[in-house]
């Protein structure tokens, strides 16, 4: 059973639970992490008209990170209650297929794509679309959840009946991302990845999962990419 009642992965969930994206200690909290370790990859923009592309911005979880780093930041998102939660955080939204994007070829300086891939049906056709605004140069950044059965054990089964986890049936473990094919897909594309780990820190975990909610987790990266990966690639 999912929280929303809705099917696992429907995009209808983020409708039901856009009151969530900003509460520190919501549905979302783990989003807030994520978005921060994510923010650390991307560099300061090099040209006065740069522009970063976050692919499922959601309610714009990124933005308060990437604000002082130089950026026409675009948010781009199916769900029109997550952007209208975006908007008013510095991002012009825009209501898209992660598939479809409707940009042009090389008008990116950098690319977020901050745990969307699992959501997605066609990875090769978002990769392919991602490296295909991306500027030579240009950064790609991602998150996302791997195909393995620790991490269908770790965001579903335990992850979706504990605090700042993901809420119930957010996630189709199926949509779950192979990594051999990913780095591939993207290298296809001109954009060689480096993929590493990251986890929750052990103190923060154990301080938010006591109550102790006053402070956002801090994630750390770890040698294994079986649960949380990033990755981070620049466009040759």
């Amino acid at each position: 059973m999912t929280v929303t009642g809705l099917p696992r992965n429907d995009v209808r969930q983020y409708d039901v639970l856009a009151g969530q994206w900003w509460l520190a200690d919501g549905q979302f909290a783990m989003l807030h992490w994520l978005a921060r370790a994510r923010a650390a990859l991307i560099p300061p923009a090099t040209r006065p008209d740069a522009v970063l592309v976050d692919l499922g911005c959601g309610g714009g979880l990124l933005a308060p990170h990437v604000a002082g780093k130089g950026y026409r930041h675009v948010g781009l998102d199916l769900a029109e209650s997550a952007l209208r939660v975006a908007a008013p955080h510095g991002l012009a939204p825009v209501r898209a297929d992660v598939a479809r994007i409707p940009l042009a070829d090389e008008s990116a300086d950098a690319v977020s794509a901050g745990e969307i891939l699992e959501h997605v049906r066609d990875l090769s056709t978002v990769v392919a679309e991602a490296c295909r605004i991306l500027r030579p140069g240009g950064v790609l950044v991602l998150d996302t959840l791997a195909r393995t059965a620790v991490a269908r054990f770790v965001a579903v089964t335990v992850g979706e009946r504990i605090p700042g986890g993901a809420p119930p049936g957010i996630h189709d473990p199926a949509l779950f991302v192979d990594r051999r094919r990913l780095v591939a897909e993207a290298a296809r594309h001109g954009v060689p990845l480096r993929l590493r780990g990251i986890r929750p820190s052990t103190v923060g975990m154990a301080r938010w999962l006591a109550g102790r909610r006053d402070r956002p987790v801090r994630m750390i990266p770890t040698w294994s990419t079986a649960v949380i990966f990033q990755g981070r690639g620049v466009k040759q």
